[in-house]
C-alpha cells in the first residue's frame, strides 16, 4: 500500500496478522477477566461465611450467658435458713392452699410456667424421682406454682409433662416475688423444712444439684 507522508512516497505493508493478535488478545483479556471474576467472587464469599460465623457464636454464647447464671446471679430474694414467707394460692379447681398451714411437713415449691422450656424438661423427672415416691407420705407436700397464667394453661402443661402433683396460680407473680426479683428466671425449686425454714434452693435444672434436692428431701423425711 503507498502513501504520501509530506511529499514523500512510503510503502507499508498489508497488515494481514493484525486481526489474529487482536483476537488472541482478545482472548487473554477474556481469560484474565473470567479469573478475577471467580477470585473477587469467592473472597466475598469467604468473608460473608466467616461473618455469618461469627454471628452465630455470639448468638449462641448470648443464649448460653442468658441460661447459666452464676452462683453469684441467682436473683433470689431469700436464703438458706430464712423463714419461708407466708402466702395464700389457689388451685385450678377452686380449693386453696396456705404454705403456713403446712407446717409440720416437708415442702417442696416448684416455679413454672407453660412457656418454660426448662421447666417442661424438669416436671417429669419431679414427678418420678420425687412426688411418685412421697405423694402417699402425709409428712411431705409439693406444689407447683403457675406464674401469671390462667388455669386453662396449667391443664395444658399439666398434660403436656404428665405430672400429677398439684399446680396452683400465681396470677400476678406476687408469690414468685416474695422469693426472687420478679425480673429474674422462673425455673426454681424451694425446700422448706417442717419448721417452715428453707434449706435449700435450686435454679433451672442441672443433674448435680437435682440429685442433692432429692438427697435432701429424702433426708428430711427420713428415708
Amino acid at each position: 500500500m503507498k502513501t504520501r507522508i509530506f511529499g514523500k512516497k512510503y510503502i507499508f505493508a498489508k497488515p494481514t496478522g493484525l486481526k489474529l493478535v487482536m483476537t488472541i488478545d482478545m482472548r487473554k483479556f477474556f481469560i484474565l477477566y473470567s479469573f478475577l471474576a471467580v477470585v473477587l467472587l469467592f473472597s466475598c464469599t469467604a468473608s460473608s461465611e466467616k461473618r455469618s460465623d461469627a454471628s452465630g457464636i455470639l448468638s449462641d454464647s448470648t443464649a448460653v450467658i442468658q441460661e447459666t447464671p452464676g452462683d453469684g446471679d441467682r436473683q433470689f430474694l431469700v436464703e438458706v435458713g430464712d423463714q419461708a414467707p407466708d402466702f395464700t394460692m389457689e388451685l385450678p379447681d377452686g380449693s386453696h392452699v396456705t404454705l403456713s398451714s403446712l407446717r409440720g411437713k416437708v415442702v417442696m415449691l416448684q416455679f413454672t410456667a407453660s412457656w418454660c422450656g426448662v421447666c417442661r424438661k424438669e416436671m417429669p423427672h419431679i414427678e418420678s424421682r420425687i412426688w411418685q415416691r412421697h405423694k402417699g407420705n402425709p409428712e411431705f407436700a409439693l406444689y407447683g406454682i403457675d406464674r401469671e397464667e390462667p388455669a386453662e394453661k396449667i391443664r395444658e402443661l399439666i398434660e403436656a409433662t404428665g405430672v400429677t402433683y398439684p399446680i396452683g396460680m400465681d396470677p400476678d407473680a406476687g408469690i414468685f416475688g416474695l422469693y426472687a426479683e420478679k425480673s429474674a428466671g422462673i425455673t426454681r425449686n424451694i425446700i422448706i423444712d417442717r419448721e417452715g425454714k428453707i434449706v435449700m434452693l435450686t435454679r433451672l435444672f442441672e443433674e448435680e444439684e437435682f440429685e442433692r434436692m432429692v438427697e435432701t428431701i429424702d433426708s428430711l423425711l427420713g428415708s
